[in-house]
C-alpha cells in the first residue's frame, strides 16, 4: 500500500452467518498465543459467548484478554469505539471488526472511508467470511445477507468440510465462485485455519492477489483461476467444461466484471467515469477495486470501493521488469456490463 498506510493500523472485517464458524474463530484470535496484539471489536458480546476466563477486567467497554488482545463491545458508535482504541497506550498491530451473522458488511466496510478521523488512522486490510459448508447452499436461496458475505468477501473460509462430502464440497464451491470469482478460498474444519491466511492480508492491495493468485484476472477471468495450488481437483475442472459434470453456476443476480488493458489509461477521463459510475450504480456495485497505469505517470494507482465509497491512492513505482497494465474488477447485481465496458474503453489512451 502506499507510504502514508505505513502508519495506519489495518482492520479486518469479520463476517458470516449464523452458525458458520465465526465465534470458533474469534475465540481462537483471543487465546491463541500469536505473539500479535489484536484489538477485537465484536457487535454484541453477549451474543458470541467469549469464554469468561480469557477475559481480564471487563469492568470497562474495552477490556484486556489474557494474551494481550483487546476486546470491545460495538453497542454504539462505531467511530467513538475506533476513537477510544486509537487513544490506548501500548497500541496494537491490528483491529477485528465482527459483524453480526445477519448484517450485510457493507456498511460496517463503509466506516472506514467515511470518517476522516478513521480513514487517518486505520486501513482496511481484507473482509473476511466464514461460510457454512453443510448450509450455504441453502442460506444461498433464502438469505441475502448470506450471499452479500459471498460477494463482498476478499477471504472466504470455508468451514466444516468435513460435514459434506466431496461432490458436495465442489457443489458448495462451485456456487460461490458464481458470485465472487476473485476471492482467497480456504478450507477448514473446526475454522482451524492459519491466522496468517486471514488476517494482515492486504486484500485491497492487488499486488498480494497477484503474488497469491498469479492468473488473478486473466482475460475470460471466470473460475479457472482459483485452486490451481494446494487443492485436490477430484474431477471438478467442470469450470472449463460445461458439457458434463457438475454445473458452473452463475449466479442470477450477482456477478463480476474485470476489464484489463495493457495501454495507458488518461487520469483525466478515468476518474470522472468512475466517480459517475458509482454514483449512479453505486448501489448494485459492492465491491470495485483496481490498480491503474495512468499516462505519464511511474505511479501504480491503486483504488477500492465499497458501493457509492472510493478511496484511492498511488501506490509505487512501477518495477522496470513488469507490466504496465490496468486491472478493475466489479462485483454487484444487475450491474450495467456494457455500459461499464464502454465507459472504461473510452478512458484507455489510444
Amino acid at each position: 500500500m502506499p507510504d502514508v498506510a505505513a502508519n495506519k493500523i489495518p482492520v479486518t472485517v469479520l463476517t458470516g452467518y449464523l452458525g458458520a464458524g465465526k465465534t470458533t474463530l474469534l475465540n481462537r484470535i483471543l487465546s491463541e498465543n500469536h505473539g500479535k496484539k489484536y484489538a477485537v471489536i465484536v457487535n454484541e458480546f453477549g451474543e458470541i459467548g467469549i469464554d469468561n476466563d480469557l477475559i481480564v477486567g471487563a469492568d470497562e467497554e474495552i477490556f484486556e484478554m489474557n494474551n494481550g488482545c483487546v476486546c470491545c463491545t460495538v453497542r454504539g458508535d462505531l467511530v467513538r469505539i475506533i476513537d477510544g482504541l486509537m487513544k490506548r497506550r501500548g497500541k496494537f498491530d491490528a483491529i477485528i471488526l465482527e459483524t453480526t451473522g445477519l448484517a450485510d458488511p457493507a456498511p460496517v466496510a463503509q466506516t472506514f472511508f467515511v470518517d476522516e478521523d478513521v480513514r487517518e488512522k486505520t486501513a482496511l486490510d481484507a473482509v473476511v467470511t466464514v461460510a457454512d459448508a453443510k448450509w450455504l447452499s441453502d442460506r444461498l436461496k433464502d438469505a441475502p445477507e448470506a450471499k452479500n458475505q459471498i460477494a463482498f468477501a476478499d477471504v472466504i473460509v470455508l468451514n466444516k468440510t468435513d460435514l459434506v462430502s466431496k461432490p458436495e464440497l465442489a457443489e458448495v464451491e462451485a456456487r460461490i465462485r458464481g458470485i465472487n470469482p476473485y476471492a482467497k478460498l480456504h478450507r477448514t474444519e473446526r475454522a482451524q485455519v492459519k491466522l496468517t491466511d486471514v488476517l494482515g492480508q492486504g486484500a485491497f492491495d492487488l499486488d498480494r492477489i497477484l503474488e497469491i493468485e498469479p492468473e488473478f484476472l486473466e482475460d475470460g477471468g471466470h473460475d479457472h483461476h482459483h485452486d490451481h495450488d494446494h487443492h485436490h481437483h477430484h474431477g471438478h475442472d467442470h469450470h472449463h467444461d460445461h458439457a458434463h459434470g457438475l454445473k458452473h453456476y452463475h449466479d442470477e443476480d450477482m456477478q463480476s466484471i474485470s476489464l484489463r488493458t495493457d495501454k495507458p489509461v488518461d487520469p483525466a477521463k478515468f476518474m470522472p467515469w468512475l466517480q459517475d459510475l458509482v454514483a449512479k450504480d453505486g448501489e448494485k456495485i459492492l465491491r470495485s477495486k483496481g490498480i491503474l497505469a495512468f499516462k505519464g505517470d511511474d505511479d501504480r494507482y491503486v483504488f477500492q470501493g465499497v458501493h457509492m465509497m472510493l478511496e484511492g491512492d498511488h501506490q509505487r513505482k512501477w518495477k522496470a521488469d513488469e507490466p504496465r497494465e490496468s486491472r478493475l474488477v466489479f462485483i454487484g447485481r444487475e450491474l450495467p456490463e456494457q455500459k461499464i465496458r464502454d465507459g472504461f474503453e473510452r478512458t484507455i489512451v489510444t
